[in-house]
């Protein structure tokens, strides 16, 4: 062989090489779906529903990721306060559904088979209540908050796992999603689902 031919043979080889690394570089995009478990605070209900990410990778651990979820409507008791004595007025069974959507960056390691993650996200919580007693003037909610302004902002720090195979992946999160309404509230949130890279 000449040496262009063994040139253009070394060349190829490290180009080829190169592939794998070039290929994995260029997963920018994430997306998934998740369940999600919420149990709000002021309601003392345990909310479960569905949700979705899209994620875009800004440097090798950082990604840049919005997520939307929508959590059933789930019954408890809500309570009515006279607000001329303070006494119980009535007990109505209310029915709450939660709609969250949320945006931030995450870090979390680009490569490995387990790869730990922490993110801080702001955005919205907006909360769905059945209609209530509020028409009488002489009762109030104790959640009366909420039924005035069901739309919150909201932070959401967190943190978890996820096991990765190839572009697809199973994370777990656990964080506190703090909805602002009258002050901050701090509520348990756990999602679990799949990711895909490409």
């Amino acid at each position: 062989m000449t040496t262009f031919s063994l040139r253009k043979v070394a060349i190829l080889t490290f180009a080829v090489a190169l592939l794998p690394c070039s290929l994995a570089a260029q997963k920018r995009v994430e997306i998934g779906a998740f369940v999600d478990y919420l149990d709000v605070s002021q309601t003392n209900t345990s909310n479960f529903g569905l949700g979705a990410r899209f994620g875009y990778r800004l440097h090798h651990d950082v990604v840049m990721e919005g997520e939307v979820a929508y959590d059933y409507g789930l019954n408890f008791n809500e309570a009515y306060v006279n607000i001329v004595n303070g006494n119980l007025a009535a007990i109505e069974r209310t029915s709450v559904g939660v709609t969250h959507g949320l945006f931030g960056p995450k870090v979390q390691p680009s490569h490995g088979f387990f790869r730990p993650f922490a993110t801080f996200k702001a955005g919205f919580v907006d909360f769905r209540l059945s209609p209530g007693l509020l028409p009488y003037s002489n009762v109030v909610s104790t959640i009366l908050g909420l039924r005035t302004s069901n739309l919150n902002a909201a932070i959401y720090p967190a943190g978890g796992i996820e096991g990765v195979l190839g572009p697809v992946g199973l994370r777990v999160e656990f964080g506190d999603e703090v909805y602002f309404n009258n002050g901050g509230h701090n509520n348990l949130r756990i999602t679990f689902g799949p990711t895909v890279r490409f």
